[in-house]
């Protein structure tokens, strides 16, 4: 008899406790840890700084992200203002669906048929160097990701203006517009150097 208990208190105990552990389970995917979304910011940094290197991502596409992620971490920001820090489980909720819905945008432009060409010559070769140094910024959380949109956008200007010379000289570009835009990768270049050693960085 004592042995018949002890197995129906066991049966009952299991009985409660299964459906306690689906619940915590459940919870979990749609109410992440308080240091989980940290690392999700972290991760899709990454992603886009592998794209940015890869030249899966044009420069217009990184800039629209890193513009949306500057939007997230700005919401963060003011929920943690209402909370002496602090997140909610439902601030962290909606961080998370948030997080989400970019990710799958990081994807989409990851994979579409849009991806950055530099061209083997000396201008196609410092868009690249530049790309490979924001790429670099971003992954080492030197760049905030306001900072990489700034960036990306004067990039994004640059290449839009050497296309347009390029339109009108058929297809090249003449001594004059190499030295042009020379001068405005060198702006550029110095706007990318002071970005990664200011006191800004990613966490902020």
């Amino acid at each position: 008899m004592h042995t018949t208990k002890l197995i129906l208190s066991a049966a009952a105990l299991l009985t409660f406790s299964v459906p306690a552990a689906f619940a915590q389970s459940a919870s979990s995917t749609t109410d992440p840890k308080p240091g989980e979304i940290q690392q999700r910011k972290e991760n899709q940094q990454d992603r886009i700084a592998q794209g940015v290197q890869s030249g899966q991502l044009t420069a217009g596409e990184t800039k629209n992200l890193e513009t949306k992620e500057a939007g997230l971490n700005k919401e963060e920001r003011a929920m943690r203002s209402e909370d002496n820090g602090h997140l909610t489980a439902a601030d962290r909720a909606k961080l998370n669906r948030q997080q989400n819905r970019l990710s799958n945008q990081i994807h989409e432009d990851k994979t579409n048929a849009n991806t950055a060409h530099y061209g083997d010559n000396e201008v196609g070769q410092r868009r690249e160097n530049q790309q490979d140094r924001i790429a670099q910024g971003i992954k080492s959380g030197q760049l905030t990701p306001g900072e990489t949109a700034k960036l990306e956008n004067q990039q994004q200007g640059i290449n839009k203006e050497v296309s347009g010379m390029r339109q009108a000289n058929g297809g090249k570009l003449t001594k004059a517009d190499k030295k042009a835009v020379n001068q405005q990768q060198n702006q550029a270049s110095r706007n990318i150097y002071n970005k990664k050693h200011n006191a800004a960085h990613r966490s902020n």
